[in-house]
């Protein structure tokens, strides 16, 4: 198979070896390798008697069948994978010994698992939740895993509370209601009474919770790491994600509609993306800090509730992480992939996060009920590509045929081998630790709130307007009205402004002062408002015609937007295509009734005046361009097409009497010239137009 990459790929090369592909010339057998003659109709006595038991394949069959699943993961059941490729771009070798952070010349193949939280395996892709980004680097060393989210926290400062918040979060008990959702009284039941989730419910409940797309999503490792040198230093790491194309958000109100008109939608984003050449691309960054330096900030660095601000520790971007082939068999990869943060190589080792450190037990943990057994690293998909010796033997899954008499160290029948230790094996950080054993949290975990703040203080006065909807929404499902005023009290340590707003949306009593005053810093590398648009590169544009269209303008625009790496569709009330008014045909991509404005990121109304006069007496027509411009999206209409924008109650905005003019997001286009598509594609780049009036547009 090509490497769709042009580099070497030992995974890829690895994988090769157990890929079966279907053969049209061989016949159907069962699993013992004996051809079959029927496999349509059961062993029976007579044509309507009893089945027989002698029916090995039937049983075969029935068998294999009733054993396909295995357990969903308790969290981040719905998940999407691919496999790429991470190159260094600046060596870390002055910090870690790890290779694939120190050599610029190597290539390291990956497999990337990005995931919902909350929801079962067949929830939708758009719910609010947090995002998995976990990333498997196959290393000359070994496996790393780094196990991350598009979040740089986390609801909770210790692992033992990880089943009191899964529980909380998850369905309720009694009616297995909500799936995939928080907005329930479990949830906010847990989050008012513990203070320490409240800077992950500010990020929970901003845009980040709903990524456009997994190509336009950060990711995070959330913990603080220890990278270790070849002096055997150590080094404070967090790891970042950052993807090239920006990060994106879609609007609440659309989340929740493309969750019934596809809920695969990020899943098939990111297939269509790969399959059609169109690479998702991430810069890895490290913050890095000294071990001299542990105590110097106002919280502490074990705390997984906390980010070190980019301003006083700045994002040092070291690599880049392409990802460039879909899996082959979703069940064999992506469910059998299996994460683990234990999985680290030399120069790569822990600290005393005490999320972390149940972590470490409880990914291998649930691996073993999940796989079947301790075998699962010789899963394909799991399996290293540097060399396995070992002493492990037997068990459920065992596939290697092992040699030998010795399967024990030491030993002197096997030679001594495999030999213990030698260059490259893996050495744990010294560290000296000493205490009484107690159940108790250091004071320095003690300030739950001033992130929490701090997230606020960094937003936009759109992404206030959007975490403050989000709040009213979720805490309106909520049936106990102390729940709700728990939680607006615990957001008046946050912001008094806040509670205030969400109070008087869920029906409480609105605080009147506050127990602590804003401290009124901010870290502008929070808000998405500062992230700097990168290009149209997986766009996707809707193009409304009907009969009577200008073939040249669809044309031109068109090519224009698929010169710059955007999708464009083309939409009419039925398939095949419409007669443009200079009598050409126009191939229709597909029917408007069948896709819906919260699948696209921009449209375009052509001009053409019978083609827009039909389009302006669609309901479907008038409805796809209203709600594009609620949900913010970039619109263009040319010559006459500005009517349906009229029609669909679009007013208040610049509009054009001649060349091309732009206002809100809005691009409308009259004669020739004018520079039309630069200007359309400038605005669709722009992702959205969050400051946009548009209350008074139905949709």
């Amino acid at each position: 198979m090509a490497n769709p990459a042009g580099h070497e790929d030992r995974k890829q090369e690895q994988l090769e070896r157990r890929r079966v592909s279907p053969d049209g010339a061989a016949g159907l057998t069962t699993d013992q390798g004996l051809r079959v003659d029927d496999t349509d109709n059961s062993l029976t006595v007579g044509e309507r008697g009893p089945s027989l038991l002698e029916d090995f394949h039937l049983r075969e069959k029935i068998t294999h069948f009733d054993h396909e699943r295995i357990p969903e993961r308790v969290v981040h059941a719905r998940g999407s994978g691919a496999y790429g490729h991470f190159t260094l771009t600046e060596s870390l070798a002055d910090y870690t010994t790890a290779d694939f952070l120190c050599d610029t010349s190597l290539t390291t193949p990956v497999f990337v698992r990005f995931s919902t939280v909350a929801g079962s395996r067949g929830s939708a892709d758009t719910v609010r939740d947090v995002r998995g980004f976990a990333t498997k680097f196959y290393t000359n060393q070994g496996n790393f895993d780094l196990v991350g989210n598009n979040m740089p926290v986390f609801f909770i400062q210790d692992g033992i509370k990880f089943p009191d918040f899964v529980h909380a979060v998850k369905p309720e008990p009694p009616n297995e209601i909500p799936q995939a959702s928080s907005a329930h009284d479990t949830l906010w039941d847990f989050v008012q009474l513990q203070p320490e989730t409240m800077h992950m419910m500010m990020w929970l409940m901003s845009d980040r919770a709903l990524p456009r797309s997994f190509a336009m999503m950060q990711g995070f490792g959330v913990h603080t790491f220890r990278l270790v040198n070849a002096e055997g230093r150590g080094t404070f790491v967090k790891f970042h994600w950052k993807p090239k194309l920006g990060t994106h958000s879609l609007a609440w109100d659309e989340t929740q509609k493309i969750a019934g008109k596809d809920p695969d939608f990020n899943r098939r984003d990111l297939w269509d993306r790969i399959d059609g050449g169109d690479f998702p691309e991430y810069e890895l960054g490290v913050q890095l800090v000294a071990e001299e330096d542990e105590h110097r900030f106002g919280f502490d660095l074990l705390d997984p509730t906390k980010i070190i601000p980019e301003e006083e520790v700045p994002v040092r971007p070291v690599g880049r992480m392409v990802l460039d082939r879909n899996p082959d068999n979703f069940f064999a990869e992506t469910e059998q992939v299996a994460f683990h943060l234990g999985n680290v190589v030399p120069g790569i080792d822990f600290t005393n996060d005490p999320l972390l450190q149940a972590r470490l037990f409880s990914y291998l943990d649930t691996q073993l009920i999940r796989l079947g057994g301790p075998n699962f690293p010789q899963i394909p998909v799991n399996q290293p590509v540097a060399d396995v010796r070992n002493h492990q033997r037997d068990g459920y899954h065992q596939t290697k045929l092992h040699q030998g008499q010795a399967s024990y160290h030491k030993n002197s029948l096997g030679g001594g081998c495999p030999a213990v230790g030698g260059p490259g094996s893996f050495t744990h950080y010294q560290e000296r630790v000493d205490g009484e054993k107690i159940r108790k949290r250091s004071e320095s975990f003690q300030d739950h709130y001033s992130q929490a703040t701090l997230f606020w203080n960094s937003m936009s006065d759109w992404e206030k307007e959007h975490i403050v909807g989000a709040f009213r929404f979720e805490l309106g499902k909520c049936e106990h009205k102390h729940i709700r005023e728990g939680v607006v009290a615990q957001l008046n340590h946050v912001d008094h402004d806040l509670a205030v707003r969400v109070a008087e949306g869920v029906g409480v009593e609105p605080p009147t002062d506050a127990p602590i005053a804003n401290h009124g810093r901010t870290s502008p590398a929070l808000s998405q408002d500062n992230a700097p648009a990168e290009s149209v590169r997986g766009r996707k544009v809707a193009i409304l015609v009907a009969d009577g269209v200008d073939s040249a303008a669809v044309g031109a625009v068109g090519d224009a937007l698929t010169e710059a790496g955007a999708v464009c569709e083309v939409l009419a009330a039925k398939d095949g295509h419409v007669q443009a008014a200079n009598g050409a045909q126009v191939s229709v991509t597909r029917a408007m009734p069948t896709v819906a404005s919260v699948l696209y990121d921009a449209v375009l109304v052509p001009g053409g005046e019978a083609s827009v006069r039909t389009l302006a007496q669609d309901g479907d027509a008038v409805h796809f361009v209203a709600e594009a411009f609620v949900h913010c999206k970039a619109i263009g209409a040319l010559d006459e097409g500005a009517a349906l924008l009229e029609r669909a109650g679009i007013t208040g905005v610049k509009t054009s009497e001649d060349g091309t003019v732009e206002d809100a997001g809005v691009v409308t286009g009259r004669g020739p010239g004018g520079g039309f598509g630069a200007v359309f594609i400038d605005a669709i780049a722009k992702h959205r137009h969050w400051r946009r009036q548009k209350d008074h547009v139905p949709a």
